[in-house]
């Protein structure tokens, strides 16, 4: 029986926002991998790149576990490996060549190799999965153990044969997730996790997915692993994994990291039906579509089940943008549900994106005022991004033969041609923020003056914040009007 050594391209310190932020989440699409691979009666070992400091420290877990098949597995569920950044393709190349070097069949599956899977094969990869992977990569880890020579009959894979590259038929997805094992939680080590949470933010979180897939068709939006495609595990299997996660690590916080949590009818209902007969007390945050937060029912049992806060896909405060991009929303929706949320006592928070094709000065400030005049509880800013497989990347791609990928997160380069160059998307990033630090900080002045005592100590941080933040404020918006003009 062989050996077979997990491992994924991400790592923490080479995202330097993420590594100051210090929220690190497992990569629980690889554990996922490997759980099913050992079910089947191999033997697995993993190694964490979460907090390595470069590439050559997964060289002593491979000579100490001497793997004859070495799998770079990225997390499919995590926005930043779906963003394909520069940095982490490094990475992974690096590995490839370390693995390669002491005689191991190397394994690659990510949003990045799906799409450039001849990259990754030129590099020194045996295998690049294709697409949802864990089917695929057992039929393959079978195939190798009885010493097969033809991989034409596995979906979902791209080889080489006589220096061409040869991309199988795409693997239909999975629709019964509840047949996966759960994770291999056991083979993690949590404390680096659990160490840098607390330090940052005073409580512990652990990610979970509960769904796969979106059915919904935003233009810009790539989903090169699991598809327009959605799929649901069962509201007790869910419960059943989240009562094992906290009798092991003693979580106070989940972030159900789906792209549309609880789509599925009567789904967020069962769900807290069972977290509240199994006694289970956590918070969680989820992501989801203004579209689908308008019903108060659902907006009850979410709350009812412990979620604090909802990231909403909001992008733009300008129906013509929205439209452009094929969002499905509109402007309304987007009120009307954070307000919604807000009267059940859940936090709204938007992503935000600028920078889309034909915005205007004007959509820009109409975006600004949908921020200010909601203010939701956290926000999170990009520029448009294009990616491959998407009808944006089609548009804009002839502009990308110098750049099309971001080195890390924080990045922001804005990779075409728009209204405005990319440093005033750059400037224009820190403006939004410095003014919504602002807002929150006189809304909270505002509450402290008409209730003093009942304004929590965090509120007070706010008004402090925002007093520090004016300076810059004014510094920023000087500076955004001459980007706009240069």
């Amino acid at each position: 029986m062989k050996n077979i050594l997990f491992t994924h391209s991400y790592f923490l310190r080479f995202d330097p926002k993420q590594w100051a932020t210090g929220r690190p989440y497992a990569p629980i699409g690889t554990l996922y991998a490997a759980s099913l691979i050992r079910e089947n009666g191999y033997h697995v070992a993993f190694y964490d790149t979460m907090f390595a400091e470069g590439t050559s420290d997964v060289l002593p877990a491979i000579v100490k576990y001497t793997p004859e098949i070495f799998v770079i597995y990225d997390d499919g569920f995590n926005y930043l490996t779906k963003m394909c950044l520069t940095n982490m393709r490094d990475a992974a190349f690096g590995m490839i060549k370390l693995a390669k070097q002491r005689g191991c069949t190397v394994i690659v599956s990510s949003s990045d190799s799906t799409d450039h899977f001849e990259q990754y094969l030129n590099e020194g990869a045996d295998f690049i999965l294709i697409g949802e992977a864990e089917i695929t990569l057992l039929e393959l880890v079978n195939s190798i153990c009885r010493n097969e020579k033809d991989f034409f009959n596995i979906q979902g894979l791209a080889f080489k044969q006589k220096d061409a590259a040869i991309k199988t038929a795409r693997r239909p997805v999975m629709k019964d997730l509840d047949n996966l094992p759960f994770p291999a939680w056991d083979l993690i080590d949590m404390e680096p996790y659990r160490r840098m949470w607390l330090k940052h933010k005073g409580y512990f979180s652990l990610n979970m997915g509960t769904t796969r897939g979106c059915p919904f068709k935003c233009n810009w939006c790539a989903k090169p692993i699991y598809g327009n495609r959605y799929n649901s595990r069962s509201p007790e299997n869910v419960v059943s994994e989240l009562k094992m996660l906290k009798e092991r690590f003693q979580f106070d916080h989940i972030w159900f990291c789906d792209d549309i949590f609880g789509l599925k009818p009567g789904w967020v209902n069962a769900f807290a039906e069972l977290v509240e007969k199994e006694n289970l007390k956590f918070q969680f945050k989820i992501q989801a579509r203004a579209d689908l937060l308008l019903q108060e029912d659902y907006i009850k049992a979410l709350a009812r089940a412990g979620c604090e806060n909802v990231w909403i896909g909001a992008e733009s405060g300008s129906q013509k943008i929205l439209d452009a991009m094929d969002k499905g929303t509109t402007v309304q929706q987007i009120y009307a549900a954070a307000r919604l949320l807000k009267k059940h006592n859940i936090h709204p928070s938007f992503f935000i994106q600028f920078g889309y094709l034909g915005e205007t000065k004007e959509d820009i400030q109409k975006t600004i005022g949908m921020i200010n005049d909601l203010l939701p509880y956290e926000i999170g800013i990009s520029v448009s991004y294009p990616l491959p497989g998407t009808l944006f990347y089609e548009k804009v791609k002839t502009e990308l033969k110098e750049k099309s990928n971001w080195a890390d997160s924080d990045e922001l380069a804005l990779m075409f041609r728009n209204t405005y160059k990319p440093a005033f998307y750059k400037k224009l990033h820190r403006y939004v923020h410095h003014e919504f630090r602002r807002q929150q900080g006189w809304f909270a002045f505002c509450q402290a003056v008409k209730n003093p005592f009942s304004v929590k100590a965090r509120e007070y941080r706010k008004v402090i914040s925002a007093m520090l933040h004016f300076p810059q404020l004014v510094i920023e918006r000087m500076q955004l009007k001459y980007y706009a003009h240069e």
